[in-house]
Formats: C-alpha cells, sequence, structure tokens
C-alpha cells in the first residue's frame, strides 16, 4: 500500500499526538531531550518518509496510528529514552573480571543488579560499599583498596564469587546464599549443595532466601 508522505505526516500529526495544544512545550510526542535527540514524532515520520517502516506497518499506522505505536520497536516507540542502569556502562569490567576469575558474566551482572542496582557509591547501613556491596574487611582480603572504585569492585567481587563456586562445587545457588550471609553461616547448617540448601532454606534469613532468588532472576 502507497501513503503519499504528506498525507501520512497529516495522519500522524493529528491522530497520534496527546489530546493538547499541539504547540504545547509540554507535548512529550514533539519534546527533544537536552541532547537534541529527535522526538517520537520526528523519529516515527522520518523512518516512515526513508521507507525503513515496514508497507504493512505504514498501512496500519495509516489505518490506527495508536494502536500501530504500541508494536513499534522500542527505538521508535521511545527515541530518546534513557538505557536500563548498567546497560554497557560496566560490561568491559564484567567480561574482564568473568574471564580472569571463569565465572558467567550473566552471574556477575545478577550480583550487581541485586546488591546496588548497578550504583558504584551505594554503601548499605551495614557498611558494604560499591557496585558489589563489599564489606570492608572482605575487601582488604581481596586485595581491594577502594570499594567505590567500579574496577577494583567488580574485581574483587568476581573474584569472592569464584572461590565461593568452586568451595561449593559449582553449587550456584550455595554460593549465592553464602555470599550474601556469608560462608561460615552456611557451613554450620551443613550445607554443599543446591539440594541442600532447598532443604534448609527457611534456617537462613529471610534476606538470603530472598537474595537467591532475585540474583538468579535478574542474570541476563
Amino acid at each position: 500500500m502507497s501513503i503519499d508522505p504528506r498525507t501520512m505526516t497529516q495522519i500522524i500529526q493529528q491522530q497520534i499526538r496527546p489530546s493538547l495544544d499541539p504547540q504545547s512545550a509540554g507535548n512529550t510526542l514533539n519534546a527533544k531531550d537536552e541532547s537534541g535527540a529527535p522526538s517520537l514524532f520526528e523519529t516515527v515520520l522520518s523512518q516512515y518518509q526513508s521507507s525503513s517502516i515496514d508497507p504493512e506497518l505504514a498501512a496500519e499506522l495509516a489505518a490506527n496510528p495508536l494502536a500501530a505505536l504500541a508494536g513499534l520497536p522500542p527505538v521508535l516507540r521511545s527515541a530518546s529514552a534513557e538505557p536500563a542502569p548498567g546497560n554497557g556502562q560496566y560490561e568491559g569490567l564484567i567480561a574482564a573480571a568473568a574471564a580472569k576469575y571463569g565465572v558467567d558474566p550473566a552471574l556477575i551482572r545478577g550480583v550487581i543488579r541485586t546488591e546496588s542496582g548497578f550504583k558504584a557509591d551505594a554503601v548499605s547501613s551495614a557498611g558494604a560499599k560499591g557496585l558489589m556491596q563489599l564489606m570492608d574487611a572482605t575487601a582488604r582480603s581481596l586485595g581491594v583498596t577502594d570499594s567505590l572504585d567500579p574496577a577494583q569492585n567488580i574485581d574483587g567481587g568476581t573474584k569472592y564469587l569464584s572461590y565461593l563456586l568452586r568451595k561449593y562445587n559449582g553449587n550456584e545457588q550455595v554460593a549465592l546464599a553464602a555470599y550474601n550471609a556469608g560462608p561460615g553461616r552456611v557451613d554450620r547448617l551443613g550445607i554443599s549443595t543446591d539440594a541442600e540448601l532447598a532443604a534448609n532454606l527457611n534456617k537462613l534469613p529471610e534476606e538470603t532466601q530472598r537474595y537467591v532468588t532475585k540474583v538468579q532472576q535478574a542474570t541476563y
């Protein structure tokens, strides 16, 4: 289906804008972010005009713009959206630590996301610091002199995670429980396998019980 560009411009302008004054500065479809990135309206229009939108999608836009927009790729739906926390920012450090200590990078990301939400300056009420929330004594034992330095923190945290995975023979859930509650507490309960952890999980703090699940759900 071929649609005249001027007609499509009018359709997009008239039908997908919020029911606000088209000249209003509050019209989010027209708004640019501080970096000067194009608005959603400009992005949709430019991609249509450059023929990068599939003809079937163009026809759907003409027939029902709002429904069609809901199915657009994220780059069109949110052209100026901020990237998700941690997206790419620490990938180089994570990859280096993963290769150095033989730990799945997805697991490292999961720990960072759960521990600090990718906030390098995070400090807990208990004094755990940085991306992987290292306690000062643990950090010193790992050779970390500044837990708020992302490179040192990720290297040290991954080194500790690698140690726990080896200690518990690759039983990931036990290693995560020990990362959160401390290996001493896990050992006192006689837990060394994921099956034993499942059988004794209620003997660990509720925070640790939730922690293991959160990290595994946060891996990507």
